[in-house]
C-alpha cells in the first residue's frame, strides 16, 4: 500500500453557510495529514486493500474576511480547547469508472465525533500524485454548536465544507 502526504499549501477547504444578512464565506490552506492506499496504472483505487487516511486543519486558520465574525467563530468553537479538526478514513467504495467513490470516515470537531458518508472524486495527477475533491453538508448542532447570532445577524446551522486534496507519494 502506497502512502500519500497532503500538501498544506495546494490543499483548499472551504466552508459555505447562511445568514440572515449576508453568505458566509471561509476558504483556507493548510489541511495536513497522509492517505495510505493502492491505485492501480490508469489512476483507479484498488478497492480490495482498506484505504486509510488521518487529516487535520487548525481551527485558527479558518478565515471569513470578517474579524468580528471570526472572533466569535473562535469563540462558539472553543479554539484553545479544541484547535483542530479531525478526519479519519474509514472506507471508500467506487461507485462507476469515472473516478467517484462513496467515502465513509470519522470527523471531530469540538470534541464530538460523528459518523459522515458522502461522494468524492478522485484522480490520479500525472506527477505520481492524487487529488481528492468533495463537498459535504454539516449540521453543526450535530457537534454541539449552536449556531452564532452576531447583532442582529443570525447564522444558519448547515454549512457545506468543500475539500480540494493535493497529496504526493512518499518516496
Amino acid at each position: 500500500m502506497a502512502r500519500y502526504r497532503i500538501d498544506p499549501a495546494r490543499s483548499r477547504v472551504a466552508i459555505e453557510a447562511t445568514s440572515s444578512l449576508h453568505p458566509i464565506h471561509s476558504e483556507t490552506d493548510g489541511l495536513e495529514g497522509w492517505l495510505e492506499l493502492d491505485v492501480d496504472g490508469s489512476g483507479r483505487l484498488v478497492t480490495d486493500t482498506v484505504p486509510r487516511a488521518h487529516l487535520e486543519l487548525p481551527v485558527d486558520r479558518l478565515r471569513s474576511g470578517n474579524p468580528m465574525e471570526d472572533r466569535e467563530l473562535r469563540r462558539r468553537i472553543d479554539a484553545r480547547r479544541f484547535p483542530t479538526i479531525i478526519g479519519e478514513l474509514v472506507a471508500m467504495e467506487a461507485l462507476g469508472a469515472d473516478g467517484r467513490y462513496r467515502v465513509r470516515g470519522d470527523v471531530t470537531f469540538k470534541g464530538v465525533t460523528r459518523a459522515r458518508e458522502d461522494e468524492m472524486t478522485v484522480a490520479a495527477d500525472g506527477d505520481g500524485g492524487l487529488r481528492l475533491q468533495g463537498s459535504s453538508v454539516f449540521d453543526i448542532r450535530e457537534f454541539g454548536m449552536e449556531p452564532p447570532r452576531i447583532l442582529f445577524v443570525k447564522v444558519a446551522p448547515h454549512v457545506t465544507v468543500t475539500v480540494d486534496i493535493v497529496a504526493r507519494k512518499e518516496e
